[in-house]
């Protein structure tokens, strides 16, 4: 009868089941495979915060590589007084730029006689090229052709330390922007008889011709290096048997008993206003004040460098 008519394939005998139906999700579940985890949105070639990353990075490494041309340029120093006084200093230099048609005085007599001397070349250029030449400067007629600071690995600085038959004296700065402030750590370092200078990669500044200016010409002979990293290259001359000292207005012993000034020894210098940043603080072994009349404000970093291996230098005088 048309009333007791069955769909074929609506009904299915139990005993007679083979399996589940195909698309059921039972016989073709085995072969799925995971495909683990949602990957990040900027990990997502289609997503925005995938374009948006990939941006970014390529900002990042043009500006790197802007950075990296900039400290393989050669610097060139403009102005009279400047050109002597870098002259004068021994600063390495390449070429001495005159301009065409000058009022020569004596600044600009010592310094073609300097720069003779010295074998330097002496070119003379039409005004508008050394405008060009020292971008747009108040050059007076005269620019000093400075070549890029060739920097010392961080490990040649305790092997030349080593070998000098001295504990090793090593002094790092920690966020010290300004050049004269580093060109006169420089020269505190090679009076006292510091064997090499550690600076930051970043947030630090670097050996131009202000630095050398103000070294008086003693970063021709101090080593200096920079450190990619500079708490974990800290970290790596602690475990060469170095003690790290930092500078610091509250620190847990003064100048007066800086005991070990004697062995072999980092001094970390901080910036100025804000001092040892908190990773290097924590880096060192002891934190070292300079005690001083009440109502003045803290040192110059430089100047604070100064007192503390003036004192170091004296305790190993006297105990040598």
């Amino acid at each position: 009868m048309a009333g007791n008519s069955k769909r074929r394939g609506a009904m299915r005998n139990p005993g007679s089941k083979k399996g589940a139906v195909v698309g059921s999700g039972g016989q073709k579940s085995k072969g799925l495979q995971g495909k683990g985890p949602t990957p990040k949105a900027s990990e997502r070639p289609n997503h925005p915060a995938y374009k948006r990353a990939q941006a970014k990075a390529k900002v990042e490494q043009v500006r790197g590589q802007r950075r990296k041309a900039a400290e393989n340029a050669p610097e060139t120093v403009a102005g009279r007084n400047p050109v002597v006084e870098c002259l004068r200093a021994g600063i390495p230099a390449t070429a001495l730029y005159v301009a065409l048609g000058i009022d020569a005085d004596d600044r600009v007599a010592e310094a073609v006689k300097l720069a003779a001397d010295r074998g330097i070349s002496v070119l003379e250029v039409q005004r508008g090229e050394l405008d060009r030449i020292t971008g747009g400067a108040m050059h007076q007629g005269l620019g000093l052709q400075v070549p890029p600071y060739e920097y010392a690995d961080p490990r040649e600085l305790l092997e030349t330390a080593r070998q000098s038959g001295t504990h090793p004296l090593l002094v790092a700065l920690d966020g010290v922007t300004d050049p004269r402030n580093l060109g006169a750590v420089v020269r505190s370092a090679a009076a006292f008889g510091a064997h090499g200078v550690l600076l930051p990669q970043r947030r630090s500044a670097s050996v131009t011709a202000v630095a050398w200016r103000t070294s008086a010409g003693t970063a021709a002979r101090m080593p200096i290096a920079i450190a990619t990293n500079l708490t974990r290259q800290l970290r790596e001359w602690a475990e060469e048997g170095l003690m790290v000292v930092g500078l610091d207005a509250d620190g847990d012993v003064d100048v007066d008993h800086l005991d070990l000034a004697t062995g072999p020894l980092v001094v970390v210098v901080g910036s100025e206003g804000r001092g040892l940043s908190r990773l290097v603080k924590e880096t060192c072994d002891q934190t070292v004040s300079i005690p001083m009349a009440s109502g003045v404000e803290s040192l110059n970093a430089s100047v604070a460098a100064g007192v503390v291996l003036a004192e170091v230098a004296r305790r190993r005088r006297v105990e040598g």
